[in-house]
Order: C-alpha cells, then structure tokens, then sequence
C-alpha cells in the first residue's frame, strides 16, 4: 500500500490498533498514536517506540483539548478507540455513551475543525443485532443491536454519515467479525485461556456451546482494513461506505473450546456449559457476514475461521502464559 502521509490512529495501543499502527509505521507512513491506556498497552507498541515515523500521544477523546491539535495535517484517522469488552456495559450502562458515543463525535468535530477530510471507522457486526438472514450484507436492515456496545457503534456510523453528508468529510466504517490473535485481552479465546491457567480440569463455557461466529486473524483484519482505504477513500466523495471484514464461514464455541484445550496440551479437560442459547445479555448467537462487496475490489482472508480459531489459540495460550496480555 502507498504512504498515506501523516496518519493519526486513535486507539492505537489497543489489540486491533497497534496491529495497525505496527503496519503503517514500517510502510513508512508519519504515524501518531492517541490512546488514554485505559485498555490498550504502550508494550505492544514497542516495535515502534524510537522511531522517527511514530508518536505516542496519551489522551482521551472525552477531552479534546489533550489531543485537538495533533490532528492537524492528517490525511487519515483510523478511529479504533473504543470500550473492547462488549459484556461491560451491562454493570456500567455509561461506558458506551462515553466511550463510543461521545468520543467519536468529539474527534469527528475536532477533525472538522482541523480540516482532515478523511475518517475511518472501527464498527462491528453487532449493529446487525439478530439479523433474519445469513450471510448478512452490508445493505441489509434494518439495523437493531441488541447490546449497547451495538447501539454505540451504529451511533458511531451515524455521525460519521452525517459529518460526511453536512461537512463534505469522507469515512469508511468497517464492521468486523470477531478478529482473534497476538495481543488479544479480550474475547472468547483469550477468556478460555485464562479459565484454563487457573484450573486445567475444567472449563466453564458459558451457554449451550452452539453459538456460531466468523472469525478472522488480525493481522488479516489490518489488511482488509489498509486495501478498503487504499481502493475507496479516493473515490468517495461526501459520503461514507461501509464493508463486513469477514470470513465466508463460522464455528461454534464448542469447537472453539476444543480448540483451545488442544492448545494448551492437556488431556483431561471437561467442558462444562452453563445452558442456554446466549453466553450473556446481548450476545447474538449467530453470526456469519457477507464479505463479498469486500472481495469484489479484490480481498478477502486466506484463513477460515477454523484454521483462524487453531492458530489464534496457539499464540494466545503461549501469551497469557508469558502474561502478555
């Protein structure tokens, strides 16, 4: 991909963010991290720590006066700041309005006023709540989130439709699947690893182990991201577009369970389900997107989402046990 000139990545000590930030930084790009550490980590920025092309800033969107000013001169904003743990806002019904709502809003006016024209956003499958059809594509609706962390992500792609619409700004949202690997500190995988650390004979998996998602490695998810941009971002003109970053295929927990026990070696792991066809509150049991607009500009993952589970599951039980995550 060509350079981008200055690049600013808000999140970007984050699980997907610094994936990213690593990419842009060693493709030559001026990249400026913004990130408050609330959930991200500066050592997963140490490929980048020192170099001439990189910049940590630590701020907080909520506050604009921390970080307003670096945001002159770019030419992109990789919005990836956001509360990673979905199951939260269900103690904390605030910490989407925060962390998703208001944040984005207050980059996307900070970015008007600093005249950078060109947004991308992080939003997820969520926002197709439980959708009547599967695979679901990007124009499917409507659009009905079930958990709150779904309802601030279609707020999010909101805004950024309308800064579009009203301000002349161009945005891409991208809606992952679930994206697993190195650095994860969240998620089904990385959960199993740390039941199975503290006691190996048993692993508590919560429901009936027949949800079914699409999964994708995320150094795969930072190229879908960087070949969307690089082939829409140009073309677009007051207006945003949205594409799924997915595999064409799903497993099921029960097998992601497996998969994980595998990893870590041992042979007397019992499964044990909690019963039920969601793991919690908001959790949507069936997930499988359309990744075709996606693939139709030329991209789409090398991985399924089993051969994505086996290889997400090695590295993740290897990093909990170094306590990387």
């Amino acid at each position: 991909m060509q350079k981008q000139g200055m690049v600013v990545v808000t999140g970007g000590a984050g699980f997907i963010g610094s994936h990213l930030v690593d990419r842009l930084v060693a493709e030559g790009n001026e990249v400026v991290v913004i990130d408050n550490l609330s959930s991200g980590k500066l050592e997963f920025l140490e490929k980048c720590r020192g170099k001439k092309n990189f910049k940590f800033v630590k701020a907080d969107l909520l506050k604009p006066e921390q970080y307003s000013s670096e945001l002159a001169g770019a030419g992109v904003i990789y919005h990836l700041a956001a509360n990673p743990d979905v199951k939260a806002a269900i103690t904390n019904t605030r910490v989407e309005i925060d962390q998703g709502v208001l944040s984005t809003y207050n980059l996307l006016e900070q970015a008007r006023k600093r005249d950078v024209t060109s947004i991308v956003f992080s939003s997820s499958s969520v926002v197709y709540g439980e959708p009547r059809v599967v695979p679901v594509a990007e124009d499917y609706g409507p659009l009905t989130p079930i958990s709150l962390y779904g309802a601030s992500k279609l707020a999010g792609e909101g805004f950024l439709s309308a800064y579009c619409g009203t301000f002349g700004m161009k945005g891409i949202a991208y809606r992952f699947a679930n994206i697993v690997g190195a650095r994860a500190t969240h998620g089904v995988i990385y959960d199993f690893s740390c039941k199975l650390r503290k006691d190996p004979s048993s692993l508590e998996v919560l429901g009936d182990g027949k949800q079914t998602k699409s999964y994708v490695l995320v150094e795969e998810c930072v190229d879908a991201i960087l070949f969307g941009a690089s082939k829409r971002l140009d073309k677009i003109s007051s207006s945003m577009d949205v594409f799924n970053i997915a595999s064409s295929d799903w497993v099921s927990v029960a097998e992601i369970a497996k998969q994980v026990i595998a990893a870590s070696g041992s042979k007397a792991t019992k499964i044990r389900f909690t019963g039920g066809a969601r793991g919690w509150p908001g959790d949507v049991p069936k997930v499988m997107l359309d990744g075709a607009k996606l693939a139709k500009l030329g991209w789409k993952p090398k991985l399924n989402s089993l051969e994505t589970i086996k290889a997400a599951a090695k590295i993740i039980w290897k990093e909990t046990a170094a306590g990387k995550n």
